[in-house]
């Protein structure tokens, strides 16, 4: 036991008068005395280190001191992307599955990989998070498969319809959510809905317009009116305006007139079902100009006969 002695033979005074030699002795805390003893016993020779000891520690010293300033910089991304990348973990494939619009391309250049980034230096969170940022995609798993593959699985979005807002035409979820402007003519089956707030309330109304399929067949787009009720503009331009509540009342009206008269077939510009006790149709200026020079044509008819009386 290693102990540090004060100085000997102190003399005190007795409290009886009688002076006294004391030994005072100042004895080191448990945690201290292993380092004294670890450090004499390197000093006197009795701890030998193996060879190159120093030169290792000293590697390792600068590397730990590269690194730190590496963090202090930003750096340790680049260096753990070329040093994993030179040593054969460079991504050379990328395995996409569940994608119907979203390419290939657009998720390579989404996650800018170029041919040198390192499956090891690659932060799976941050690749989830910027491929959902693509318009198609809903839910998106990624996994890497060493040493040079990524795997991603989409789940994509639904297109319900298309919504017409101004000039502009966007593909809508159900939910009325705009997925990504319409580009080209493949979703030109889609039903067509216009006007502002048209596609929020799109897919509760086209789904209650499914039960006259025969009109629907028939319908070029659904127009929404002041954001309460619908217009339905037909393929051969004819306009028939709904009413705000009760959309089978006037369905039922529409059904019956052109089952009987052949409505929708004639020469007219609209029908107007909005209000309860009657229908009004609405002709076409050329049915108009048409119905005015029968009339005259009537007049002067009728004049001949009087006169001839």
């Amino acid at each position: 036991m290693f102990a540090l002695r004060g100085r000997r033979g102190r003399r005190v005074r007795h409290p009886l008068g009688v002076a006294a030699e004391t030994d005072e002795t100042f004895v080191l805390p448990r945690p201290l005395r292993k380092i004294v003893r670890f450090l004499v016993s390197l000093g006197t020779g009795r701890i030998r280190f193996p060879a190159h000891t120093g030169t290792l520690s000293a590697a390792v010293f600068f590397a730990a001191t590269g690194f730190y300033g590496m963090s202090l910089g930003g750096h340790t991304q680049n260096f753990a992307q070329a040093s994993t990348t030179a040593a054969g973990f460079a991504i050379e494939d990328v395995r996409v599955s569940g994608n119907e619009q979203t390419s290939e391309i657009d998720i390579l250049q989404q996650l800018g990989l170029d041919g040198t980034t390192s499956l090891v230096a690659l932060d799976i969170a941050e690749a989830r998070r910027l491929i959902s940022e693509l318009p198609w995609v809903q839910n998106v798993t990624v996994r890497k498969v060493y040493p040079g593959t990524i795997e991603v699985n989409l789940e994509e979005r639904k297109a319900f319809g298309i919504w017409q807002h101004g000039s502009d035409l966007s593909l809508i979820e159900r939910s009325g959510s705009v997925i990504a402007p319409l580009r080209d003519n493949k979703f030109a089956a889609l039903p067509l809905f216009v006007g502002r707030d048209a596609e929020t309330a799109a897919a509760g109304f086209y789904d209650e317009f499914s039960r006259w399929p025969e009109f629907r067949s028939r319908v070029k787009a659904f127009v929404r009116v002041s954001s309460r009720r619908w217009d339905l503009r037909l393929d051969n331009g004819i306009i028939v305006k709904l009413p705000e509540d009760d959309i089978a009342r006037a369905m039922k009206v529409l059904s019956a007139m052109e089952e009987k008269h052949q409505l929708l077939e004639r020469d007219i510009a609209a029908v107007d079902l909005r209000l309860e006790d009657r229908t009004t149709v609405q002709l076409t200026p050329e049915a108009v100009a048409r119905r005015e020079v029968a009339l005259k044509a009537r007049e002067k008819m009728l004049k001949a006969q009087e006169k001839r009386i």
